[in-house]
């Protein structure tokens, strides 16, 4: 019986998460020669090839892409099995790479990780903040942080917290245009809009009515905090969680409207990639911030 080549299928994967045969080199404390040789080598007892080289550039063949999620397994097996073996005293230790929102990574997760950090000192933190909706598998994302109504996907979700809504405005957008009473009142309203959940926002009542509408208006971002300038200027009318809009509320500077309907199925969750296979340091800053943010996101 031949033996796989799991060296071979490491480093494989190291290239996929590091994007090139230098990096991944640099990562794994071996010389360029080495990884080329590997893949080389795993290229030819597969029979195709993995990657289009080119002077600039490094990507995955069809062949490779398909092949890319098992060499993470294979990886992240092997990873867990020495770390299993290590002195169960022995702290884990190694590198997460971690995205987050901006707003919520600045105000939350900043904090979050100096504590993580100080309590673990063998992690070490590649944290990434974008208000875009990273690729985890592809971008080489160990955890990402996500404020959202998720859709279905291959990613492991954990729901982390309910985050609270709610749909605000500034007092003198109300007085010149009208209070809304009915969420669909907003389709007759200027809205601001966040870029990566355009469509329709969903409302419930207590006594279970729902009420859907579908929101237009003058400013679509990816951030919520770059709403706060019109909304402050009484030009529009957002939908917001708490986090980014409690001191404005408190200060009477923004007014909650349609108290009596909340935005439905907004939560922080925690996503990984599909593998049930992950690294004790990577369990270890999930189970982190499931303890850390588990109320950090609503209020009464």
């Amino acid at each position: 019986m031949r033996l796989p080549d799991f060296e071979a299928w490491a480093i494989f994967a190291c290239v996929v998460e590091h994007r090139s045969f230098s990096g991944a080199a640099a990562a794994i404390g071996v010389s360029k020669a080495t990884v080329s040789k590997a893949i080389a080598r795993l290229e030819a007892q597969l029979g195709t090839a993995l990657f289009h080289r080119t002077s600039r550039r490094l990507t995955l063949t069809d062949s490779g892409t398909a092949l890319a999620e098992r060499a993470g397994r294979i990886l992240a097996e092997a990873q867990s099995a020495e770390e299993a073996a290590i002195d169960s005293a022995k702290a884990p230790t190694g590198l997460v790479r971690i995205a987050a929102p901006i707003t919520f990574g600045i105000r939350f997760v900043a904090d979050a990780i100096a504590d993580l950090i100080a309590e673990h000192p063998g992690i070490e933190i590649d944290l990434r903040l974008s208000d875009a909706r990273v690729d985890i598998v592809a971008d080489g994302f160990d955890i990402a942080l996500r404020i959202a109504d998720l859709p279905d996907s291959s990613l492991r979700a954990r729901r982390l917290a309910p985050v609270t809504a709610r749909v605000v405005a500034a007092p003198a957008y109300l007085e010149a245009h009208g209070t809304p009473r009915h969420p669909a009142d907003l389709a007759h309203h200027a809205c601001f809009l966040y870029a990566n959940a355009i469509g329709t926002w969903h409302f419930r009542k207590a006594d279970g009515e729902e009420a859907a509408v579908r929101p237009a208006g003058p400013l679509t971002t990816d951030n919520g905090d770059a709403m706060l300038p019109a909304l402050l200027a009484g030009l529009g009318i957002a939908r917001l969680p708490d986090f980014i809009i409690d001191r404005e509320l408190a200060a009477g500077k923004l007014v909650e409207i349609l108290q009596d309907w909340s935005p439905m199925n907004i939560a922080l969750h925690l996503l990984t990639p599909p593998s049930t296979l992950r690294p004790a340091r990577v369990e270890l800053v999930i189970d982190f911030f499931a303890q850390r943010f588990r109320n950090l996101c609503t209020r009464g």
